[in-house]
């Protein structure tokens, strides 16, 4: 195994950057810059020297013991001072040090997969937690992080061993008179695990749209103010605002916070009925963002009715209440009435769709945990019919097993591996 080296702080100017030093060789490769460690988890001053004897920086080192780190191997920490000049010199002297290597991109996390000190969930949670940009993205990613589903995982799979092991003594002593069925307490086993892992598959909706982002589509006519609310929304004019109708012609799209969840604001083409050839390619792409959207505003003439028929959920709102004069049911991107209250309305009923989310975030996730189902079924089926499909059973139990497997990556999965690490940076 190489010891691998690389910077963990963001690149450029800081006030402290880290570099981190994993594997084998990291005390001894360390020790070379720094002269002798201090005890494993203490901090300490030091000045770091290249070969020949030159100052490159003092820092804080921190040394952590195999097993005890975040990889499971040697590791030492440097923190220096943040100048990319400083950076760049320490990495390049490490560079030379014998036996020493540039790390990938999220090798170190790799490497503490590899280790056991993570499961490939906790993997996933850690990428979603740097990535995080708002509340609800960082308590979702947090309970991933902190092994939440693997928590799950462990113990379903103790539940489906006790399972296999019931019916694999039924096989055993086939032959002979067993004094107790088994049949109950597998199907109990079985029942328990499937109820708790399609509760799962249900919240995986909400959990990935936290992770991703809600839609919001302010939809209606021409020149009603959908393009002025939606810079108001924003706080800053993100959208062409004129009172020629038609002035929208693409779907314009905003990223925003919205009580806590991520959400992506989409201003539509106006929907009407036209002779021009563009403006009719921005209303079809409106229609179609808007029926994909997790939600919709249809921004309304006073006394009048959306062109679309809104979802039980979509929020129905009058427009220019500055020229209405309605304080209370309507909304003004221009004058800012009314647009607390709507996004408080947008805010609840969003949260509302989150409330069943899950710990499966990734696709990945529910694809395992529904392949896991449809072989609980067909045991808890087979063990129903009687003692001679048993067999058959406990087939279907391992193959169960192997899907849970998948879910935490305790089996060979190296193309999963690729696509979760490509997203990690070089020093994570």
């Amino acid at each position: 195994m190489s010891t691998i080296f690389a910077q963990a702080s963001a690149a450029g100017k800081a006030g402290v950057a880290v570099v981190r030093i994993s594997g084998p060789k990291a005390f001894s490769a360390a020790s070379q810059l720094c002269g002798s460690l201090p005890a494993p988890r203490q901090a300490a001053l030091r000045r770091l020297r290249s070969a020949p004897g030159e100052v490159l920086d003092e820092a804080l080192v921190l040394c952590f013991s195999e097993k005890a780190s975040f990889t499971g191997e040697e590791t030492v920490e440097f923190q220096t001072h943040g100048s990319v000049a400083v950076v760049n010199a320490l990495l390049a002297e490490l560079g030379t040090v014998d036996g020493l290597r540039l790390a990938e991109p999220g090798e170190f996390t790799r490497r503490a997969l590899a280790n056991g000190r993570l499961d490939l969930a906790q993997v996933e949670g850690l990428a979603d937690l740097i990535a995080s940009e708002t509340e609800a993205q960082r308590q979702q990613a947090l309970r991933l992080f902190s092994g939440g589903l693997g928590d799950l995982a462990a113990h379903w799979r103790e539940r489906l061993i006790r399972a296999s092991a019931l019916l694999t003594v039924t096989i055993d002593f086939a032959d002979e008179e067993v004094p107790v069925d088994v049949s109950p307490e597998v199907l109990e086993l079985i029942a328990e695990v499937q109820t708790a892992m399609q509760a799962q598959v249900d919240g995986f909706g909400a959990a990935e749209r936290i992770r991703t982002g809600y839609e919001v589509a302010i939809v209606g006519p021409p020149n009603v103010g959908k393009s002025t609310l939606l810079n108001a929304l924003a706080g800053r004019d993100a959208a062409i605002t004129s009172e020629i109708a038609g002035t929208t012609r693409d779907v314009i799209e905003v990223r925003m916070e919205l009580a806590g969840l991520p959400v992506t604001l989409l201003d539509t083409a106006g929907l009407r009925e036209t002779d021009d050839t563009i403006e009719k390619i921005g209303v079809a792409r409106a229609l179609e963002r808007a029926k994909a959207a997790d939600l919709r505003v249809f921004l309304i003439e006073s006394n009048s009715k959306p062109e679309l028929d809104p979802a039980p959920d979509d929020i129905v709102i009058a427009s220019k209440a500055d020229l209405s004069g309605d304080k209370f049911g309507a909304v003004s991107g221009k004058t800012g009435a009314g647009v607390a209250q709507l996004v408080e309305q947008i805010g609840a009923k969003l949260s509302s769709k989150t409330a069943k989310a899950g710990l499966a975030t990734r696709a990945r996730h529910k694809e395992a945990m529904e392949r896991c189902l449809v072989s609980l079924a067909e045991a808890s089926n087979r063990v129903a019919l009687g003692p001679e499909f048993t067999d058959i059973a406990s087939e279907e139990l391992r193959i169960s097993l192997e899907a849970l497997n998948m879910l935490i990556g305790r089996v060979d999965i190296e193309n999963v591996l690729d696509e979760v690490f490509s997203s990690f940076c070089l020093g994570k």
